[in-house]
């Protein structure tokens, strides 16, 4: 990357938009280099940083497509799926417990359970 554009937070002329404003568009970078960015100042450490893309450059998002969709769901499954008790927890099992609640604090579900 050569010496980029800089803009001021909220300054970024139109015609710029970040990934997220892409994408909220129905659009994405499509391959094509930063085009410029923002900086965001703080007092006691570097600027906050936004890259930006040109929105004309941008292409339309790639449909989802069966066996993606597919793919997707297998994968949120298996973030849900508790590896001690190979039960659905409904809900991300976080990686922090690695384990659904239940297995993680046993003593506390029983008591749950009793009330």
């Amino acid at each position: 990357m050569g010496a980029l554009l800089a803009f001021r937070w909220h300054l970024a002329p139109d015609g710029y938009a970040t990934r997220r404003q892409l994408r909220a568009h129905g659009l994405r970078p499509g391959g094509q280099d930063v085009a410029a960015q923002l900086e965001r100042p703080r007092r006691r450490r570097g600027p906050l940083v936004a890259y930006l893309y040109r929105v004309e450059l941008a292409k339309p998002v790639r449909p989802m497509t069966p066996a993606k969709h597919a793919a997707l769901a297998k994968a949120n499954a298996a973030r849900r799926t508790c590896p001690q008790c190979r039960t659905d927890a409904g809900y991300v099992i976080p990686a922090a417990l690695g384990t659904c609640a239940t297995c993680a604090y046993p003593d506390h579900s029983e008591s749950l359970r009793s009330s």
